[in-house]
């Protein structure tokens, strides 16, 4: 854990309050900006500073949140640097990590998970009309407020350009980028990533709202290597003994975590209407619905 503490610090137009959290990369700030408006500032650590390739991700994932305009992606002021500080001025959002609420929830309501996919579908639709691929769509990285069901995309810290030349990257080839848990298989051997790889990482999200599990897993970073690459993904009726879903739902899903990009949906929009029709498609049982109240019954009978 960084030593360094900047709160009481102006930096730029941004007084830091309070220190809130901490990345690999960055420190992040509550800050009040001039108008009184609160907000968030995330700083690049201080060892970090000198090395180039760090100051020029921070960098990149504060220009790519800057050309990316949705009211469901947190909104970037400015960045730049300030007697030797790295900053990122942000919108404040209310609420807490998904990762957090599922957590705490176990599982999330039907209607609940058509709402947080519809929202984030249309925040990445807006970052690939852009030409801006994601790369590391995962719980961590959105923002949920129980209270109002509104979710924000975070984090463009590995997301890459479509539009830049190979020779410009970051990463080089041969080595993945993201969170091994939900990201794309095509993207374990260091190939450059499309939409596609979105559409997959949102789809493992979707099914762990629903079910509270993934559908691979392993015991270790490695079997899970091997499982995303070699095994197909549990099915979502089969997930969680006793819980079913529709039909419609479940094959949207599984289709979204189709091991070929191109078996997957045409576009992250695509996967969206999908869930939402499957959701209420009536083939099936709602999760925790009447149908399965019934179905105990007989069971224990």
């Amino acid at each position: 854990m960084s030593t360094e503490n900047l709160e009481g610090r102006t930096i730029a137009e941004y007084h830091l309050l309070q220190r809130i959290g901490e990345g690999g990369t960055a420190i992040v700030y509550k800050a009040k900006r001039p108008d009184g408006e609160i907000c968030a500032v995330k700083i690049l650590k201080e060892r970090l500073r000198l090395d180039e390739t760090a100051v020029k991700r921070f960098l990149r994932e504060a220009e790519f949140g800057s050309r990316v305009d949705h009211p469901a992606v947190a909104r970037t002021y400015d960045y730049g640097k300030e007697e030797g500080i790295y900053y990122l001025g942000m919108e404040w959002i209310d609420g807490v990590p998904l990762s957090r609420h599922i957590k705490s929830t176990s599982r999330m309501p039907i209607s609940t998970v058509v709402s947080v996919v519809e929202q984030m579908a249309a925040a990445l639709e807006a970052s690939h009309g852009v030409g801006i691929i994601h790369r590391d769509l995962k719980p961590d990285n959105i923002m949920f407020d129980p209270q109002t069901n509104n979710a924000k995309l975070l984090d463009f810290g590995i997301a890459r350009d479509a539009q830049v030349e190979p020779a410009e990257r970051l990463t080089r080839a041969g080595f993945f980028v993201g969170t091994l848990q939900y990201v794309a298989p095509e993207a374990l051997s260091g190939e450059l990533v499309g939409e596609s790889a979105d559409i997959y990482s949102l789809s493992k999200i979707t099914f762990h709202m629903l079910t509270g599990t993934n559908p691979h897993a392993g015991s270790s970073p490695r079997e899970l290597f091997q499982k995303l690459l070699q095994s197909e993904p549990t099915a979502l009726n089969q997930a969680v003994r006793g819980l079913k879903f529709p039909l419609a739902l479940e094959a949207a899903i599984m289709k979204g975590l189709a091991r070929k990009p191109e078996d997957r949906q045409p576009s992250v929009s695509d996967f969206a209407r999908e869930v939402t029709a499957g959701s209420v498609s009536g083939d099936g049982a709602m999760a925790g619905g009447f149908f399965n109240k019934v179905k105990g019954l007989f069971d224990r009978a």
